[in-house]
């Protein structure tokens, strides 16, 4: 009935929005899935996937795919639960619903960016991990190549890989499968560094990484707290009645200080720049930082999604009532957005809402969708089925759990906070939360009660031992009665207890 009614809405929103709707970034997939090249705001993995459904010219099929991505995410999330762990299959059933029926998953879906291509690709690899209790060679090069993919697609998945190799050491999978899994995922990232370095110089996979922690430190950095900072990064200082608001504005805002250097903004030098900046901030001023990253972890779990960063941010999170007009950028290397996208669809690729679709989707929006609460209450029910397996680590659902509270916790480490890169950790901590209650933790629990009743009733029992101390005396026997006959030793019992 779930996965019935996730593909009716799916289908009720590519009938709402045609062919696929868009969001800043993705007018740069489309222009590498266009014109291949190593780009170096972001990896090329999404855009690998757009370039091999190039030929058909249909954004509705990039559509269609993504969307099977999200329905898979939730058949994966109960097959595990309910053939793996023994879960009811309503219970399995519950688990999947926030990925299969949130409207914000389904919007993400249907747009051209790479998070749900990500989220799938983890989620796979999460699968085939938990299938079975020790991975085969084979699984483990599938799991790697899948992490390598994942890397790929989002700078994030390094994280995933260091996530999955620590929970390999900690079951105790074995060097063999653990090395396969490295050297499996290493295999694809190390292609992609060399085409890099075959095109810019630099054996590398973005040009950006130091750019965006710099994001991460504007909002506090005081270079009046920095010992020794060189001349050339002064143009990075902000002072505080001169900030920006938001911390991507160091970064995207026409202020940004990125733009007192000369070249462009995303360059080999602004990025080593921005990243020697931000470590120096972030040894100078470890509490701010840390209160920044806390900050922004913790917005995850409010009740209410506000406007963030700005409305036309927001806005394109949201089904809308009208269609936007395709833009005008310039793209690096040449040619503009809105030709990119007409070219790949070979015809008009705007976004066409059409009702009564479009209204009902709408509707569905505004009242279903994963409130940060709730899954913050996710989060916590998973962390509560570690607890009983401690002595095993949390047992199977480590993995899931710790994936998908890194996959919070690494935005706002190393950029800032953003609605699109909460929803990747949904599926994990869904099943995270499932697994607790497995019939190993529902046992491991009962123990528990067990011995807290059997302690309760050991401190009850000295108050009968006296009784017991005072009747063992009145039994004796000399040594020649203990090497008798056992017929004569009962025979002198009664005068034993007479006397």
């Amino acid at each position: 009935m779930i996965i019935a009614t996730a593909a009716l809405l799916r289908l009720t929103a590519m009938l709402g929005y045609q062919p696929v709707m868009f969001f800043n970034d993705s007018f740069d997939y489309l222009h590498v899935a266009t014109h291949p090249y190593p780009h170096p705001l972001r990896p090329d993995g999404y855009a690998f996937l757009l370039y091999v459904l190039k030929p058909l010219h249909s954004f509705a099929l990039v559509a269609t795919v993504q969307h099977l991505m999200g329905l898979a995410m939730g058949v994966m999330i109960y097959a595990l639960l309910r053939r793996r762990f023994g879960l009811p299959g309503w219970g399995a059933a519950l688990a999947a619903a926030p990925v299969l029926l949130d409207a914000y998953q389904i919007q993400l879906e249907h747009l051209v960016l790479s998070d749900t291509l990500f989220t799938f690709l983890v989620m796979s690899a999460v699968t085939l991990l938990l299938w079975r209790d020790r991975p085969t060679w084979q699984v483990a090069a599938a799991v790697g190549l899948i992490v390598g993919l994942a890397w790929l697609t989002r700078s994030v998945g390094m994280p995933v890989l260091l996530g999955v190799l620590a929970y390999l050491l900690v079951r105790r999978a074995g060097w063999r499968p653990i090395a396969i899994t490295l050297a499996a995922c290493m295999l694809p990232v190390l292609a992609y560094m060399g085409w890099y370095k075959l095109d810019s110089g630099k054996f590398t996979i973005t040009e950006s990484n130091g750019i965006f922690l710099y994001a991460r430190v504007y909002k506090f950095a005081d270079c009046h707290q920095m010992k020794d900072l060189p001349v050339y990064e002064y143009p990075l200082c902000t002072e505080p009645a001169n900030r920006l608001p938001n911390s991507q504005d160091g970064i995207w805002n026409a202020q940004s200080p990125f733009n007192r250097y000369t070249g462009t903004r995303f360059s080999p030098e602004n990025n080593a720049l921005g990243n020697d900046f931000a470590k120096r901030a972030i040894v100078a001023q470890p509490g701010d930082y840390l209160r920044v990253v806390a900050h922004d972890f913790f917005r995850v779990f409010r009740w209410e999604r506000t406007v963030f960063p700005d409305p036309a941010t927001y806005s394109q999170y949201e089904f809308e009532t009208k269609s936007k007009k395709l833009p005008d950028w310039h793209m690096p290397g040449g040619g503009i957005a809105s030709q990119d996208a007409k070219a790949y669809e070979r015809g008009n690729a705007q976004t066409q809402v059409v009702e009564p679709f479009a209204g009902v989707v709408r509707g569905y929006q505004d009242v279903f969708y994963l409130r940060g609460t709730l899954l913050g209450g996710i989060l916590l029910l998973g962390l509560a089925g570690l607890v009983p397996l401690w002595r095993r680590f949390g047992g199977e659902a480590l993995l899931p759990w710790t994936l998908g509270t890194g996959l919070l916790l690494a935005p706002a480490a190393t950029a800032e906070f953003d609605y699109r890169y909460v929803l990747p950790a949904v599926p994990l901590a869904a099943l995270a939360a499932g697994m607790a209650f497995t019939p190993e933790v529902r046992a491991a629990v009962a123990g528990w009660g067990r011995r807290l009743r059997g302690g309760r009733g050991a401190q009850q029992a000295p108050a009968a031992a006296p009784e017991i101390e005072t009747k063992a005396p009145e039994i004796e026997a000399t040594p020649q009665e203990v090497a008798a006959e056992p017929s004569e030793v009962v025979a002198k019992a009664p005068e034993v207890a007479a006397k």
